[in-house]
């Protein structure tokens, strides 16, 4: 999972991105108008030249999307084989049974309505009066399927020059990166059989419309541009922009370490374990914690990645992931929190704060920055996943030794505590994570009667025996256990991919510290809040160029830069941000050029920017300008 610097993009990489946004500009008024309904994808997948079936479209639009963006889209069409005129002909003529090179109505209905995606006789009906092109009442399929290809050439030819005269949309490269698409692909190009003749005629049913002037009910517009000035749209907004080029080397982190106190060993201790998630919609989440101190007393707080690995030459990939935690007050009410210090000094892989706190409770929330632990992509895994089950010489289910080390390593993440225990509480934070249900105390006392418990904690082996069991109730199916390792981080390849372990250790010198996890309904909002507020009161804003009321704060710590934007406006804006002159670094957005909206009378973190190879001397230089919008 170690991030190495991105290559410039090759020739076919840009021209594939080109495709994407001019499909992606046929249906929609900006990179930033999001898609917003399974019609709209439909149609922006046609203008791609896919011919996506329903099942393609349930795959992509799932009951929990509510909006996919240009980069979801470009990462879909990746996956997607465009419509090809042999693919389609194929499949046609399995439906030919004479050979004669037409389908009658009749062969047509046949197959529509008994495989594949079991249509209407109505929608047959509709098709075949699309399809028959000669209207004499047979389905010259040869020249439906040129004419089909023809078309969807066509469309995608008129795309890409409606791009190529229009500067300004030629000139936008928005994005966030913050979707993958689901973990496995199956096109309807590659279906076989009257599936495939199936999929063939329902793309007969949805042939691509021409580009059309994009409606202007899209969610983020963009004001037409009187000028015709092809420069970019940083140098053309040079006086309402801002760039802060700063330099860091290995030296000046390593000149602002914090020191362990001497006598560490003889402070009170206590420590809890957690995991950062990759989510759906690309954001991280985790536990968050309550720290009660009884007397005001110095503490040593740090946080850092959890190692599972088995061995000690080969540390687990995502002790890379940077790490952070703030600590807030706990007020009466959750809006009273405010935030009294975070870790800002690193060590190797731990992050620390020391100081002095006053007796009280206090909020631990834990974060990352996102730069280094991404939801990814698995085109490069093998097609066939690790095995979960087997059976024995006797003929029983059993888990596989991948699986056993696997689910050893998640109880060793769940038990928050360390030790070596699960308690019910511990055991529903991994309920709640998999499944969204808990486990109440009648289910927990039925546990207690099958599987090994000590003092009513689940063991080790108890939890085991717990997964076997459900194993075998499906008869060996797997497809429960995978939901349950990708809802905890796993890919096919039982590698932990989109999760990151992590420890937290608090030394008071003088009083004995408690630690226990909270669910916090509130929790993203108090580490949003939190970040917020330790990047603006840290430093002064400093306004774009040419405005009045708009403000950028950029955070300068030892291993990582954070970026505000403060909108004052009674409006919305769209900030262009482009890192293309830093060197060694990675941002959490994922890509070097973006847009960043922002709300009316908002501030929002707009970037976290991490060096690719912290052993190594990394530029910082952005530069964030005003595009013009209504």
């Amino acid at each position: 999972m170690s991030f190495q610097e991105s290559p410039h993009p090759s020739d076919e990489e840009e021209t594939f991105y080109t495709q994407c946004r001019a499909a992606y500009l046929a249906v929609f008024r900006s990179s930033l108008t999001h898609i917003a309904s399974k019609q709209q994808l439909c149609r922006a997948l046609q203008q791609a030249g896919r011919n996506p079936s329903r099942v393609t479209l349930n795959k992509y639009w799932t009951p929990r999307t509510s909006k996919l963006n240009f980069d979801d889209f470009c990462e879909i069409l990746r996956c997607e084989r465009k419509t090809e005129e042999t693919e389609l002909m194929k499949a046609f003529k399995k439906m030919d049974v004479n050979g004669d090179g037409y389908i009658s109505h009749k062969e047509l209905e046949a197959t529509l309505t008994t495989s594949g995606e079991n249509m209407t006789p109505e929608e047959v009906n509709a098709i075949f009066s699309l399809a028959d092109i000669n209207k004499d009442g047979k389905l010259d399929y040869a020249e439906f399927c040129r004419l089909l290809v023809s078309t969807v050439e066509q469309c995608q030819t008129a795309a890409l020059e409606r791009l190529e005269t229009n500067a300004k949309l030629k000139r936008q490269n928005f994005g966030s990166q913050s979707y993958s698409p689901p973990k496995s692909s199956v096109s309807s190009a590659a279906t076989s059989g009257s599936a495939a003749a199936a999929a063939a005629a329902a793309a007969a049913a949805t042939l691509p419309q021409p580009p059309e002037t994009p409606r202007a009910d899209s969610d983020t517009t963009l004001k037409k541009d009187s000028r015709s000035s092809s420069r970019p749209s940083s140098a053309r907004s040079r006086r309402s922009s801002l760039s802060n080029p700063t330099t860091l080397t290995t030296s000046s982190a390593k000149a602002g370490k914090v020191q362990e106190p001497s006598g560490l060993q003889e402070w009170h201790q206590s420590s809890v374990k957690g995991c950062f998630f990759v989510e759906d919609d690309g954001s991280i989440s985790s536990l968050q914690y309550q720290l009660h101190i009884p007397q005001t007393t110095n503490v040593y707080l740090t946080i850092q990645p959890l190692s599972l690995s088995h061995r000690p030459d080969k540390p687990s990939p995502w002790m890379t992931v940077d790490t952070a935690l703030f600590v807030t007050s706990a007020g009466e009410t959750k809006e009273d929190s405010t935030l009294v210090c975070f870790t800002e000094s690193k060590d190797r892989e731990k992050y620390i704060w020391r100081g002095e706190l006053n007796a009280g409770n206090y909020y631990l929330l834990p974060f990352t920055s996102g730069c280094k632990l991404k939801k990814r992509t698995t085109k490069n895994l093998p097609n066939k996943p690790v095995e979960l089950i087997y059976r024995t010489d006797t003929g029983e289910l059993d888990l596989t030794r991948e699986l056993r080390e696997v689910l050893s390593d998640i109880f060793e993440v769940i038990d928050t505590d360390g030790n070596c225990l699960l308690s019910l509480e511990e055991y529903n934070f991994f309920e709640m994570r998999t499944s969204g249900e808990k486990c109440d105390k009648d289910a927990w006392a039925v546990c207690k009667e099958n599987f090994d418990m000590i003092k009513n904690q689940l063991t080790r082996q108890g939890f085991l025996e717990l997964n076997l069991m459900e194993a075998t109730e499906k008869d060996g199916d797997p497809a429960d256990l995978w939901v349950t390792l990708e809802a905890m981080g796993y890919n096919r390849m039982l590698e932990l991919e989109e999760a990151c372990p992590f420890q937290i250790e608090v030394h008071c010198e003088g009083t004995q510290p408690a630690i226990q996890p909270l669910s916090l309904d509130s929790g993203p909002k108090l580490l949003n809040q939190a970040l917020l507020k330790s990047i603006t009161a840290r430093i002064g804003a400093k306004a774009l160029r040419g405005q009045d009321s708009v403000f950028i704060y950029t955070y300068r710590g030892e291993h990582r830069f954070s970026s505000v934007i403060a909108n004052k406006n009674n409006q919305k804006v769209t900030v262009h941000v482009n890192n293309e002159q830093s060197r060694n670094c990675c941002s959490s957005r994922g890509m070097s050029v973006f847009a960043v909206e922002v709300p009316a009378r908002t501030k929002m973190v707009c970037q976290h920017v991490l060096p690719i190879n912290d052993k190594q001397d990394w530029t910082y230089n952005c530069m964030e300008s005003i595009l013009p919008c209504t």
